[in-house]
C-alpha cells in the first residue's frame, strides 16, 4: 500500500516541511526496521535520540523523516534543506507518530469497541476479567497489556498495527491496559476509546513522574480525552473505584458518563456481604435497585475490586446480570496474579506481580488470612526504577510476613545489593523483624521453599508472569513459577514433615 507523505501527515501540525508528494510505503521509529520507502521518525529518548540515526535511516532506504529539530550535518546527515528528502518538521514527534500510525493503518480503533483500563494495581487482572465478560456477550474480544505484550501499552505504531491486525481478523473489541508512561509517550493518541476504567492510585513510577501529583495528572488525561472527537454513534462512559481517593478527581475532569463501583462507600455498582476464603470471594452486588450474588475464583479483596470493575463494564454494555454472574465465574485465574503453585506439598505457594507498596500490601494481607502459619515473603525492586518505594516495600513485608527474603528482581543497570539495601533501610526500623538477604532469586526461592512448613504460605512477589530477569544488559531466562515448581518437585519425600516436626530451617 502507497501513500503520499502528506497524507500520512494529515492531523499533524507541520512548522516546515518539502517533498510531501512523495509515496511512501511505510512507517517506523527504529532506524533498524526502515525499508526502501518508508518514513523514519525520529523520537527523542531518555537514553538515545532517534535523530541521531537518520543517516542509518536513509542507507537502508528512508524516503522521508519526521522530526523535531533541523539536522545538522554532525549528525551524520545534510541539513534537511540539503538533503533531497522529504521531511517534515513538527513539534512533538511521539504525537507525531501516532497520527502518522493511525493514518497509515486506517483508523482502526473506529472499528472496534475500545477499553481502556488504567491504574497502579489491578490493571492486568481488570482488563483480563473485561475480555471475559465480552467474549460471554457474544464479541470476539482481543487483550492487549503486561501479559500479552512486552510493554504494558505498545509504542503507538505498533499500537495502531495491533489494533488493525485485531479487527482484520474479526476482533468486534479490544480490552487493554493504558500505563501512564502509555498516555504521556502519546501511545495512546488517536485511539477511540469506548470506557474507560479507573482502578487506583498508589506509589508507583516517581522515578518517571515528578510526584504523585502528575501522576494522576496523566491517568487523568485518559478521562478528559474520553469522547472528544468522536466518529461513533455508541455512547462512551466511565467506570470509577468510587472507594479511591483520587475518584473524585477523576470524576471531575471527565465530560462523559461515569458508572462507579466501590465495597465502602456508595456506588452505583457496590459489593455487599463480601466473603473471603482461600479460593476466591462471593459477594451481592447491589444494581438498580437488584441484589446479584456473584461468585469469583480469584482470592483476596483486592480481586473483588478488580471484578466490581469488569461488572461495571458488563452491565454498562447492557448485559443480562445472569450472563454477567457465567462469565466471571468461568474465569479461574490470571497468569502471574497470587497464582498457586501447587506440586503436592503440604504448604501454600503463589507467584504474585506485586512490586508496589500498594500491591505487595494487598498480596500479603490476603495470604495472612488465608493460612493458619507462617507468611514468607520473597521479593526484590526492579533496578532503574521508583527508588522511593524500596523501603516503603521492606517495611510492609517486614510488618505483614513472618519471614521475609530480600532478593534481586530485574536490577538492570543498578548493583542488587544496592537495591537490597534500600529495601532493608525499611525493614529494619521494625523491632524484632525476621529477614534473609539472599540476592540469587533462584538460591532465594529454594530457600523460603525450604523452610516453609505444613500450613505456611509462601509469597514470591514482584515478577509474576515474566519469564526473564534482566541484570546489567543480559535477559536471562528466569521464570517464577516454573523455578519454585521443579523446586518443589525435587524436594526429598518427608521433607516437609521432618520441618514440620523439628521447625528445622525456622
Amino acid at each position: 500500500m502507497t501513500f503520499s507523505f502528506q497524507q500520512l501527515l494529515s492531523g499533524i501540525t507541520v512548522e516546515d516541511a518539502q517533498g510531501l508528494s512523495t509515496p511512501v510505503s511505510g512507517i517506523h521509529y527504529d532506524s533498524r526496521q526502515i525499508q526502501p520507502g518508508f518514513i523514519f521518525v525520529c523520537i527523542p529518548g531518555y537514553i538515545t535520540d532517534g535523530h541521531a540515526y537518520i543517516g542509518e535511516a536513509v542507507k537502508r532506504g528512508a524516503v522521508a523523516l519526521i522530526v523535531s529539530e533541523n539536522v545538522a550535518s554532525s549528525r551524520g546527515c545534510p541539513s534537511l534543506g540539503e538533503s533531497g528528502l522529504a521531511w517534515a518538521r513538527v513539534r512533538d514527534t511521539r504525537l507525531a507518530l501516532a497520527r502518522a500510525g493511525a493514518n497509515f493503518y486506517g483508523h482502526p480503533s473506529r472499528d472496534l469497541s475500545l477499553f481502556g483500563i488504567t491504574g497502579t494495581n489491578g490493571k492486568t487482572t481488570t482488563t483480563h476479567l473485561i475480555s471475559a465478560v465480552l467474549q460471554a456477550k457474544g464479541e470476539p474480544t482481543a487483550a492487549i497489556g503486561t501479559i500479552w505484550n512486552q510493554r504494558t501499552t505498545p509504542e503507538s505504531l505498533d499500537l495502531q498495527r495491533m489494533l488493525r491486525e485485531c479487527a482484520d481478523r474479526g476482533m468486534r473489541a479490544v480490552a487493554m491496559e493504558v500505563s501512564s508512561h502509555g498516555i504521556y509517550l502519546q501511545r495512546v493518541a488517536d485511539c477511540e476509546f469506548d470506557a474507560a476504567v479507573f482502578t487506583n492510585l498508589t506509589q508507583d513510577h516517581l522515578d518517571f513522574h515528578r510526584d504523585l501529583s502528575e501522576y494522576l495528572a496523566v491517568k487523568m488525561r485518559l478521562f478528559q480525552g474520553l469522547g472528544a472527537g468522536r466518529s461513533k454513534t455508541r455512547p462512551c462512559y466511565a467506570v470509577v473505584n468510587r472507594d479511591d481517593p483520587s475518584a473524585e478527581a477523576i470524576i471531575g475532569k471527565t465530560g462523559a458518563e461515569v458508572v462507579t463501583y466501590g465495597i465502602q462507600d456508595d456506588a452505583d455498582v457496590q459489593a455487599r456481604d463480601v466473603r473471603l476464603s482461600e479460593r476466591g470471594a462471593g459477594f451481592m452486588v447491589a444494581w438498580r435497585g437488584r441484589n446479584i450474588p456473584f461468585r469469583i475464583s480469584l482470592p483476596g479483596k483486592f480481586n473483588v475490586y478488580n471484578s466490581l470493575a469488569a461488572i461495571s463494564v458488563g452491565l454498562s454494555e447492557g448485559m443480562e446480570p445472569e450472563l454477567v454472574q457465567s462469565a466471571m465465574a468461568g474465569v479461574s485465574g490470571v497468569p502471574g496474579r497470587f497464582q498457586p503453585v501447587d506440586h503436592g506439598q503440604e504448604f501454600a505457594v503463589v507467584v504474585d506481580y506485586a512490586h508496589t507498596p500498594d500491591g505487595l500490601e494487598n498480596v500479603l494481607r490476603t495470604a495472612r488470612a488465608l493460612t493458619s502459619g507462617r507468611v514468607i515473603t520473597v521479593f526484590g525492586c526492579g533496578g532503574d526504577r521508583d527508588a522511593g518505594k524500596r523501603p516503603l516495600m521492606g517495611k510492609i513485608s517486614g510488618q505483614l510476613s513472618d519471614v521475609s527474603i530480600l532478593t534481586s528482581d530485574n536490577p538492570r543497570s543498578e548493583e542488587p545489593l544496592s537495591i537490597i539495601r534500600q529495601i532493608e533501610a525499611g525493614i529494619r526500623e521494625l523491632p524484632d523483624v525476621r529477614y534473609e538477604v539472599i540476592p540469587d532469586r533462584r538460591e532465594a526461592i529454594g530457600r523460603a521453599l525450604q523452610c516453609a512448613r505444613v500450613g505456611d504460605f509462601v509469597v514470591i512477589a514482584g515478577k509474576g508472569h515474566e519469564t526473564y530477569q534482566i541484570i546489567g544488559d543480559r535477559v536471562l531466562e528466569f521464570d517464577d513459577y516454573q523455578v519454585a515448581y521443579q523446586m518443589l518437585g525435587a524436594q526429598e519425600p518427608g521433607v516437609r514433615s521432618q520441618n514440620e516436626k523439628t521447625g528445622k530451617n525456622n
